[in-house]
């Protein structure tokens, strides 16, 4: 199951921005996976914070490995020492049984996000222990498939970026003039930008000052061009 957007979004996106429009040319479509379930969404979500996507994927199929199908109850009856034992640290097993337990007990309620705004599903999302504003966009993304999600914290966009417009840095307002172009489409914005730093464009070559490393996040370049 791959992030849903078609001729549509793609058009709407390069009458916008002719920079965008040529590295869409360039890139053809991106196949980006998504989650099909928004439970085992947020567990991976927090089980991939600041680690490599290739260490996110051991740990995640070791759990499906351990507990079949990664639900509430299946969390609950594992128990931090079984979580640990996966390949995460202890605090994120932590966060994970404390998330597992509020979902099973009905403290929260996880099917309500399907009927909040961008904004209110965030703020939900943040309320739960070990979820900041970050993993909760990379949730709304890519587990509940919102359209209109741009990651200011995302270190890769902000690379990606970087290199298709020729900034030296991405500032919040500059970033936020953007956010405002791609609307309401900024999600299939993100897929591209992912890609050109993932070297999906050749030609779009960051400088050394570009790849200096900063403070923030990136979901890494897990897609797939057709």
């Amino acid at each position: 199951m791959y992030f849903p957007y078609g001729r549509e979004e793609v058009t709407y996106l390069k009458q916008r921005d002719k920079r965008l429009a040529a590295v869409i040319d360039a890139v053809g479509r991106v196949e980006r996976p998504v989650d099909d379930d928004l439970f085992s969404s947020v567990v991976r979500h927090i089980i991939g914070q600041q680690i490599s996507a290739k260490a996110q994927a051991t740990v995640w199929r070791r759990m499906q490995d351990a507990l079949g199908h990664v639900t509430a109850d299946a969390v609950c009856r594992a128990g931090i020492g079984r979580l640990q034992s996966l390949g995460m640290t202890r605090r994120k097993a932590e966060y994970i049984l404390d998330f597992a337990r509020k979902t099973a007990e009905g403290s929260f309620d996880l099917q309500a996000l399907w009927h909040k705004t961008d904004e209110q599903a965030i703020e939900a999302l943040c309320a739960l222990r070990g979820i900041g504003v970050w993993t909760a966009e990379m949730i709304l993304l890519f587990g509940m498939q919102r359209p209109d999600i741009f990651s200011f914290n995302d270190l890769a966009i902000q690379r990606g970026m970087r290199m298709v417009y020729h900034h030296r840095q991405i500032t919040r307002p500059l970033f936020e003039k953007y956010r405002r172009r791609f609307h309401p489409y900024a999600s299939v914005a993100s897929l591209y930008l992912w890609a050109v730093a993932g070297g999906a464009v050749p030609a779009l070559q960051a400088s050394a000052s570009q790849k200096k490393k900063g403070s923030g996040r990136e979901i890494g370049t897990g897609y797939r061009i057709v």
